[in-house]
């Protein structure tokens, strides 16, 4: 689906500068799996690619909710060109591979809404490569695991959105594990409030949220995690190199927040990420706290005019089997 007509312009306008060479934008194409922002394929009259991202109330299918646009909360909705730029600027320089930048306009010089034109990698993401012939996806996972041991080798001394922390700001919370449980809570609520499942168990879960989060003892340091990196946000260019995409909610966290959600989404394939010296009482209380948002998410969602409600759906059900399954529902 192409964006509305005034949309095009912008791009248009946006597109020329960002590839120059007297090239003409000949057609927009929606990219499938933006729910935050736009991700639009541009195909130049040469045909040259590139992929533009707009952060646009219209593209935004989340219902609105009170802190969303609260950059002290870790877990607040990565929004907006700042948090795309700190975030693409701080795994650059640690040597993990994210689209080349090639245009961003914050000023409203081509676009009204935040907007940010980069490189265009059209081969397959890493979920479809897994799908399609694990074997040659092997090299590019011992390559991802290389990024993740970058990411958790940069140690910062506080907690929170990349753009954040970089700026001196400082998170709301007194840990990792604090702000995890609360969100857990919230999640808990939500969900049980729309499914009686979890409303029956809801007294069990929170008892259990609670009993492990009393469990983990203080930490200092934090690594930096991409926070959803499951196989679809990973795409895979021409020499079989691992990029990261949908970064925007990097942030200085627990490695084992990242770990708890590589393995949900992994399953199997998880182990050539394996690492040494997790946290068990850390992955313990974020894996039951993961099950639980990505039951509260989906449905969230589901309340606004997402429009691939059967997936999004199907989501929420298996997480809510697995959290009562933590609680031997």
């Amino acid at each position: 689906m192409a964006p509305k007509a005034v949309a095009w312009e912008w791009l248009a306008s946006a597109a020329r500068v960002a590839l120059g060479g007297g090239r003409r934008l000949e057609g927009v194409e929606r990219v499938a799996g933006g729910s935050k922002k736009g991700v639009y394929r541009l195909v130049m009259d040469d045909g040259t690619t590139a992929i533009a991202y707009l952060w646009d109330d219209a593209e935004n299918y989340w219902p609105a909710a009170e802190g969303d646009d609260d950059l002290t909360d870790p877990f607040s909705p990565g929004l907006g060109l700042d948090l795309f730029q700190a975030a693409h600027a701080r795994l650059d320089a640690l040597g993990v591979r994210v689209p080349a930048l090639r245009l961003v306009d914050r000023d409203g010089a081509h676009c009204p809404a935040d907007l940010a034109i980069v490189e265009d990698l059209t081969g397959e993401s890493l979920e479809e490569l897994l799908a399609r012939d694990p074997g040659a996806a092997a090299p590019v996972m011992a390559r991802l695991a290389e990024s993740l041991e970058a990411m958790r080798g940069h140690r910062a001394p506080a907690y929170g959105k990349v753009a954040v922390v970089d700026g001196g700001g400082t998170s709301r919370g007194a840990s990792c594990e604090g702000v995890v449980l609360d969100r857990a809570l919230r999640d808990l609520a939500e969900a049980a409030s729309r499914d009686a499942r979890i409303a029956g168990a809801r007294d069990r879960l929170e008892e259990r949220l609670l009993h492990l989060a009393a469990a983990v003892r203080p930490r200092t340091e934090y690594a930096v995690v991409h926070g959803e990196l499951g196989p679809d946000h990973v795409l895979v260019d021409a020499d079989g190199n691992p990029v990261a995409i949908d970064i925007e909610g990097l942030m200085y966290f627990d490695v084992e927040w990242e770990h708890v959600f590589l393995r949900i989404r992994l399953h199997d394939a998880y182990r050539p990420l394996e690492v040494d010296g997790l946290d068990e009482d850390r992955l313990a209380l974020y894996l039951l706290a993961q099950r639980l948002s990505l039951t509260a998410g989906p449905l969230r969602l589901l309340d606004g005019d997402f429009p691939d409600r059967a997936f999004m759906a199907g989501i929420a059900e298996y997480n809510l089997k697995q959290a009562l399954e933590l609680v031997h529902v």
